[in-house]
């Protein structure tokens, strides 16, 4: 695929600034992966981040920390001139317990630093050349995607008003029938699925197991028999929504009728529509096992995550961009395509319902698939961070078109608003 003669000069500068900063970049990757964080607790990641873009500042970036409210996320803005188009490259740092970036967000965050910074300096040396308008490049660090929702708390302190169009790319191990494949960009519908999480508490009342249990109320016996109730109704749900749990306390001791047993539970559909309806049934086998043993029932819910809306103009541009360069990247629609996200969830989908979005996938070395120890292993390759790079230049040079080219960005809008 051949990208478009006005796209060339944006390619050609994207990567001659990415190896300039390659250093910056890889120091930037290994602190993040080498120090994993969980949601909300990634404040060296955080510092790390911000520090570099301190040591850059003569460049013209203003760095906000603890931005909009939250004390690890961040906020790095390019501007020109006045007014104009605002473009926004998310990145993600917080990792899971226990296996560390597992996940892959630390090459997340180095894509993103990397577009932002590519499309920054790109979008500098074209303004000297001629007259350009106004524009805005903002580089987001949004913590807690792995739980807690950090995009839905930015969203709502006003983090995405007025974005012209928000990009992030995501690691997913290579597959093995089709590893020549870099990286997909999919406007499949399903491919992440729209989230509820729910906390459920049973409460009984406790007695001795052994001398006197028909005194006691078995909020153990609740949880099982919810567990139960949720194993069976997923024969009845489609092949497309997921539904599953731990149960996180079942008791003290065995010789005491548990009086608090609590378990956790994820719940997933295609869309926020379908997501309601399968909730509604998940919540009814929680009641009808309080109802069963007596219990009472509380419910802590969590972050809801929407359904993602790609941007096919920007899967379009970004798709061309990314086999310009020769990374074999594709615009897939097809089982295939879906199959290398489906299943998943992410709060990026919140922000494709508020702004034009794009969440691309890039394949990187693995024995294992995410949330595992081999693909923690992988995402601290070199050439997971090469990759990562590959996919910020792809991102940067969508940027740069998006500000510049007012077609282009009709199209985005057009299509987002058609969503």
């Amino acid at each position: 695929m051949q990208i478009p003669e006005a796209q060339q000069p944006f390619l050609d500068s994207v990567q001659e600034i990415l190896r300039k900063y390659d250093a910056e970049l890889k120091d930037i990757n290994q602190k993040i992966w080498s120090n994993p964080e969980l949601a909300y607790e990634e404040y060296q990641a955080h510092d790390h981040i911000c520090d570099l873009f301190s040591k850059l500042a003569a460049q013209g970036y203003q760095v906000r920390r603890k931005a909009y409210g939250m004390d690890t996320a961040l906020e790095v803005e390019y501007t020109h001139g006045a007014g104009g188009r605002l473009i926004v490259f998310n990145a993600e740092y917080d990792a899971l317990p226990g296996i560390g970036h597992a996940c892959g967000h630390n090459l997340i965050a180095t894509s993103a630093i990397a577009a932002f910074i590519a499309t920054c300096e790109a979008m500098k040396a074209k303004a000297q050349a001629s007259e350009l308008p106004g524009f805005t490049v903002r580089l987001l660090g949004t913590p807690a995607e792995e739980s807690g929702g950090g995009k839905v708390k930015l969203i709502q302190a006003g983090a995405y008003n007025n974005v012209d169009a928000c990009l992030m790319v995501h690691p997913v191990p290579m597959s093995p029938t089709q590893p020549q494949v870099h990286g997909i960009a999919t406007t499949v519908e399903g491919g992440y699925l729209a989230n509820d999480k729910v906390k459920v508490t049973f409460i009984g009342k406790p007695a001795h197991a052994a001398g006197a249990p028909w005194e006691g109320i078995n909020a153990l016996d609740a949880v099982v028999s919810a567990y139960v109730n949720i194993s069976l109704l997923r024969q009845q749900i489609l092949p497309s929504q997921r539904v599953h749990g731990v149960i996180v306390h079942g008791g003290d001791r065995p010789n005491v009728i548990p009086m608090s047993a609590t378990l956790d539970y994820y719940i997933r559909s295609p869309t926020k529509k379908t997501l309601k309806v399968l909730t509604e049934k998940v919540v009814q086998c929680f009641e009808a096992a309080a109802t069963a043993t007596g219990c009472k029932v509380e419910y802590e819910w969590g972050v809801s995550y929407d359904d993602l809306k790609s941007n096919m103009p920007i899967c379009e541009k970004y798709v061309s961009a990314m086999s310009a360069m020769g990374h074999l990247t594709l615009l897939d629609n097809s089982a295939a395509g879906k199959g290398a996200m489906s299943g998943g969830s992410t709060d990026m989908g919140n922000v494709s319902y508020v702004v034009p979005g794009f969440h691309g996938i890039f394949c990187i070395p693995s024995k294992g698939v995410n949330h595992t120890h081999e693909f923690t292993s992988g995402a601290g390759s070199p050439e997971a961070f090469e990759r990562a790079l590959h996919c910020g230049a792809g991102m940067a040079v969508v940027g740069c078109q998006m500000l510049v080219d007012d077609k282009f960005a009709e199209a985005v809008k057009k299509d987002f608003e058609s969503r």
